[in-house]
C-alpha cells in the first residue's frame, strides 16, 4: 500500500475541498443554529455525485474507491459534521442494498439514491436499545405475502427527510432487515431537536403501528439482518465517521494555528508559548496518525482482507477520541471565545463528542477490538 494518494485521488480531494470551502464551511454554524441542512445544499451534493459515493458508475453512482470515500468524508467533516452525517447514513443504506439486496432492489433503488432523488436512512437504534443492537424490540410478523411491523426507532439521522429506511426488526426471534418507504401506511415520523452535537442532522423517531410491507421489501432471509446486513453497513458508517473525525481534528488544527498567530498574551503571540506549541503539536501528530489509520482500513476493506473489520474499528476508535481531544484543546486555546458562538470550535467540541458515540460508542469499539484478539 502506498502512503500517498494517487493523482486522481488528489484531484478529487482538491475538488471536495473547494466545494466544502464554498458551500459548507461558511454556513455550517447557521446549519447548526437552525438544526437543518437546506435542500439546496443536498441538491448540490447530489449534482456532484457525492450521494452516490459507494454506488457503482453502472448504476449512476460515482464509483469512488473507499480511500476516496474517506477523503470525501474527511472534507465534509472538516466543514460540517452534520453534512457528513448525511453522507454516512445515505451510504450505509446504499451499501447494504448493493451488497445484500436483490437485483430488483439494486435496479430500483440504487440509481435513485445515487442521484439524490431518494434520500436514505439507517434505522437500527431504539428508545431502549442502542449498543446491544441484537436485542431490538421492533417486531415483524409475516402474514401471507406481507409483514406487519410494530415498534419504534429513535435517533435516526435524516429521518425527518429520508424517503427510504433500512429498518431492522425481530422476526420469529431473528433480526431481519427491511426496506420501508416513507409513505408506507402505519409509519409515523416525529422530528427530534435540541441535541448536543450534529444538530443539523435532522434526527427523527419512527413509529410503526400495523405497518404493512410486502415480503419483497425484505433484504436477505429471516435472521439475515444483524450479522450480515447491519454489520456490513456499520463498517461503511464507521469508516465515514472515522474519516469525518479526522476532518474535525483538521478543522481544530486550522482554527488553532490561525488564532495563535493573531492573539497575544504577555506581550508575545500565543504561538510562541511552549504549552500552546505542545497542544498544536499533539493535534498535528494525532490528525496525521488518524488519517493513515483510515486509509489503511479503507485499503484493507477494498481487498476484503481478513482483518479489515478490526482495522475499521481501530480507525473509528482512534479518530473519534482524537477529535474529542483536539476539540477540547482548541476550545482551551481560545478560552472564552472558544466557548461562544463567535468561534466554530465550540461546535467542533460538541460534534466530536457525538462522534465518540455514533456507529458504535468508544467502549463498544474497545470491546470489539479486544474480542478480535482474544475471541
Amino acid at each position: 500500500m502506498k502512503l500517498e494518494l494517487s493523482e486522481k485521488q488528489r484531484q478529487d480531494q482538491a475538488s471536495f475541498k473547494e466545494f466544502v470551502d464554498r458551500e459548507i464551511s461558511p454556513c455550517a454554524d447557521e446549519f447548526d443554529r437552525v438544526e437543518a441542512i437546506p435542500p439546496e445544499l443536498i441538491d448540490k451534493m447530489a449534482r456532484e455525485k457525492y450521494l452516490g459515493a459507494v454506488v457503482p458508475a453502472s448504476l449512476n453512482g460515482s464509483g469512488f474507491d473507499l480511500i476516496t470515500f474517506c477523503v470525501l468524508s474527511e472534507e465534509l467533516g472538516r466543514g460540517s459534521s452534520s453534512v457528513l452525517s448525511l453522507l454516512t447514513v445515505h451510504s450505509m443504506l446504499s451499501y447494504a442494498i448493493m451488497r445484500w439486496g436483490s437485483r430488483e432492489h439494486k435496479e430500483s433503488w440504487l440509481p435513485k439514491l445515487a442521484s439524490g432523488e431518494t434520500i436514505g436512512a439507517f434505522a437500527l437504534t431504539e428508545p431502549r436499545v442502542g449498543s446491544d443492537a441484537k436485542s431490538i424490540e421492533t417486531s415483524a410478523t409475516k402474514t401471507g405475502d406481507c409483514y406487519i411491523l410494530e415498534g419504534q426507532k429513535k435517533w435516526i439521522s435524516f429521518g425527518q427527510i429520508a424517503n427510504l429506511f433500512l429498518v431492522f426488526a425481530q422476526c420469529n426471534g431473528k433480526a431481519t432487515a427491511f426496506l420501508i418507504e416513507r409513505d408506507t401506511p402505519g409509519l409515523a415520523i416525529q422530528p427530534i431537536f435540541g441535541m448536543l452535537g450534529l444538530r443539523a442532522s435532522m434526527l427523527a423517531e419512527l413509529r410503526f403501528e400495523k405497518c404493512k410491507i410486502p415480503c419483497s421489501n425484505r433484504i436477505g432471509g429471516e435472521g439475515f439482518g444483524f450479522m450480515t446486513v447491519a454489520l456490513s453497513a456499520l463498517e461503511i458508517g464507521r469508516l465515514s465517521v472515522a474519516s469525518g473525525s479526522v476532518g474535525i481534528g483538521q478543522a481544530c488544527l486550522n482554527a488553532s494555528t490561525k488564532y495563535t498567530q493573531e492573539r497575544q498574551q504577555y506581550g508575545v503571540f500565543l504561538k510562541d508559548h511552549q504549552l500552546i506549541r505542545q497542544m498544536v503539536t499533539n493535534m498535528v501528530t494525532n490528525v496525521r496518525a488518524a488519517r493513515l489509520l483510515c486509509y489503511e482500513a479503507a485499503y484493507l476493506k477494498s481487498g476484503d482482507a481478513q482483518d479489515a473489520a478490526t482495522c475499521i474499528l481501530v480507525a473509528k476508535y482512534f479518530a473519534s477520541t482524537m477529535a474529542m481531544r483536539a476539540a477540547a484543546d482548541a476550545v482551551q486555546i481560545q478560552g472564552a471565545t472558544g466557548c461562544s458562538a463567535e468561534s466554530p470550535v465550540q461546535r467542533y467540541f460538541r460534534d466530536a463528542k457525538v462522534m465518540e458515540i455514533i456507529e458504535g460508542s468508544t467502549q463498544i469499539q474497545q470491546i470489539l477490538i479486544a474480542d478480535s484478539l482474544y475471541g
